[in-house]
């Protein structure tokens, strides 16, 4: 058996991380990442702003001594594991180690994804009220009231995460649908789901946000003001288990997420009654 479990381990394992990279986290990369750390607890640099001064002729350069401080954040270990049955191949009509790894893959990516928006709806600056839904009004104001007026950068790193009811009323806005407005340049796809760019912000449709009381937190956000840190990305383990005739199979990864910079962050709380 320890041959062919090799072959397996090595084998799942690349179609695990390169399924995870294609199906898995929608939101991971819209994030500053830090990887490999090498503790349990780590930190994001946060830079504070500078301001820059006059010098008279041969006179010394004044330093900016802008603030500099650490944002921490703790990994957690997290795992999606289950046995495959010897046998079952003979008795079904999918490959069961492909499913496996789907389930593991998607179990993982919104594990990733869920760190992120736990982090997210920590902060406590929102935009509009909570009584009606996404609006060009409540956009507006979180885009150029908020983030802009807070000297974030219009880079085409802003991010706008909503629910699905949200991007139905995207849909309903004429600048937003139209190809005179948004051209297919602006029209990425992340894996195998749709996004869009408008505003020059890339506007993310995911199922997994928080609602309550019919009233889900959406997010716009800059990528340098969230933080995902990583100890250890996606590995597998494949064993044999002889008494279960199975072979057990287990991903794990060691992540977290956290807020850098709250500035950078604004929540659009969307009405969905």
């Amino acid at each position: 058996m320890g041959d062919v479990s090799t072959a397996f381990i090595e084998e799942f394992d690349a179609s695990v991380k390169l399924a995870y990279q294609r199906q898995g986290s929608l939101l991971r990369n819209t994030c500053r990442r830090k990887n490999n750390v090498g503790a349990t607890k780590a930190y994001f640099q946060k830079h504070g702003k500078g301001s820059a001064t006059s010098k008279g002729r041969t006179g010394l350069i004044k330093p900016m001594n802008s603030d500099h401080t650490r944002v921490y954040f703790t990994l957690a270990d997290k795992y999606a594991a289950d046995y495959i049955d010897d046998l079952d191949d003979m008795k079904i009509n999918i490959d069961e180690k492909n499913a496996l790894r789907d389930t593991a893959v998607y179990g993982l990516g919104r594990e990733t994804d869920k760190q992120i928006i736990t982090a997210l709806d920590a902060t406590s600056v929102y935009a509009g009220s909570a009584t009606d839904g996404l609006t060009k009004t409540k956009i507006k104001t979180a885009l150029f009231d908020t983030l802009y007026s807070n000297d974030v950068p219009d880079d085409g790193q802003t991010v706008c995460v909503i629910g699905w009811k949200q991007w139905s009323e995207l849909m309903d806005i004429t600048e937003f649908k139209s190809a005179d407005y948004v051209t297919s340049a602006n029209l990425p796809w992340i894996g195998n789901h749709s996004a869009k760019k408008w505003l020059n912000v890339l506007w993310i449709p995911h199922s997994g946000l928080t609602v309550s009381s019919s009233v889900r937190k959406c997010h716009m956000y800059h990528k340098t003001a969230v933080g995902h840190g990583s100890g250890e990305d996606i590995s597998t383990e494949i064993a044999w288990i002889s008494e279960r005739d199975a072979w057990f199979v287990k991903a794990k990864m060691s992540m977290a997420a956290c807020i850098i910079d709250t500035e950078g962050v604004v929540t659009l709380r969307c009405l969905e009654s």
